[in-house]
């Protein structure tokens, strides 16, 4: 979608525009000539401002919905105003301090990407969308542990530090000395591995009969690697916080809308591959109603920022998902430090 170039319009008319789509996404409502006037914001007539109003709209940067007499931009009258006009609102300092306590709580990664997606639905006041890093960590240690006699715990240690854990069934017999024989061999065969890969490599020496593990180690570390492989396997792709929030007075006013944007949402995949462009950007994306043919009915705007581990490498994506009215300004610098404070986490 293109804009015509902001110097295109005289600087009545962009003031005027300015004030319009200021008005749209603070209240959600369009903005009408009277109120322009009324407020002393623009030194016009009503009748003046109109003919602004008009002309705005046939360059196709406002539209007039047929229950009110104001104007609300379009698509491309939004992308012209966040490419060229818009002046972002940093995070306070408060603000700053709230998102690094959060996403600085010790914890497994997976709470601290639950806990990102909440956060960016609290500060947007819309969806949060955070995308789980694509790539494996790499293990450094693997140990098990007799909770009773029936269940092990099993903790892994990746190479970047972070610690997990599972618990896993077993019969009786597979307990006792074959625990420590079991640790030391999937310590050893995983170190610098990925999960999966030691899962093959494992598999692979057990069944060829070279693993020298006697029948209740290798049920054991067969039953381990399974638990694990499980798991990671069911981790969604996506995760989506604040849903509820999309269902505000505004949007009530429209459910057809509303409603396309929530079966949007329910189907990840569809929105994770748009995340997906984001990421192999490698920098902000702002994607704006119809600009995007997932949302053209919904007609709802995607803010997404790839997120980095502490090499610089992009691990996923986050953002937040809502109506066009978003607040362009506050949301895009509260993603980009989001990003940046999970990066952080990541390690």
């Amino acid at each position: 979608m293109n804009s015509p170039p902001l110097n295109d319009l005289t600087e009545r008319a962009r003031e005027i525009f300015r004030l319009v789509v200021e008005g749209y996404l603070d209240s959600g409502s369009p903005v009408g000539s009277k109120a322009l006037a009324g407020e002393g914001r623009v030194n016009l007539s009503p009748a003046s401002i109109r003919n602004v109003l008009a002309d705005l709209e046939a360059r196709g940067l406002l539209s007039a919905p047929h229950t009110s007499a104001g104007r609300m931009p379009t698509d491309t009258g939004l992308r012209l105003f966040v490419d060229a006009m818009m002046q972002v609102a940093e995070p306070t300092r408060e603000e700053r301090d709230a998102i690094e306590q959060r996403l600085g709580e010790p914890g497994p990664i997976e709470r601290a990407l639950e806990e990102t997606s909440a956060l960016l639905s609290d500060l947007s006041g819309a969806a949060g969308m955070v995308m789980v890093p694509t790539r494996e960590p790499r293990l450094a240690q693997v140990s098990l542990t007799a909770l009773d006699t029936h269940r092990v715990l099993a903790v892994l240690v990746g190479e970047d530090g972070q610690i997990e854990n599972r618990i896993i069934a077993l019969p009786a017999e597979a307990l006792g000395t074959s625990l420590e024989q079991a640790s030391n061999y999937l310590t050893a065969r995983s170190a610098g591995r990925t999960l999966a890969e030691a899962a093959s490599a494992v598999e692979e020496e057990i069944a060829s009969g070279k693993s020298a593990l006697d029948e209740a180690s290798s049920d054991l570390v067969r039953r381990g690697l399974a638990t694990w492989s499980e798991d990671a396997a069911k981790r969604p792709v996506m995760i989506v916080r604040g849903q509820a929030n999309l269902l505000d007075e505004a949007a009530l006013g429209d459910i057809e809308r509303v409603r396309s944007l929530l079966d949007d949402l329910e189907s990840k995949q569809s929105v994770a591959s748009l995340l997906e462009r984001a990421r192999r950007a490698e920098a902000m994306r702002i994607f704006i109603g119809s600009e995007n043919r997932l949302f053209s009915l919904s007609g709802s705007s995607v803010i997404a920022s790839p997120y980095r581990d502490r090499e610089g490498r992009v691990v996923g994506v986050l953002g937040v998902i809502g109506p066009t009215r978003l607040n362009y300004a506050r949301v895009v610098p509260m993603v980009d430090f989001t990003a940046r404070s999970l990066g952080k986490r990541i390690g």
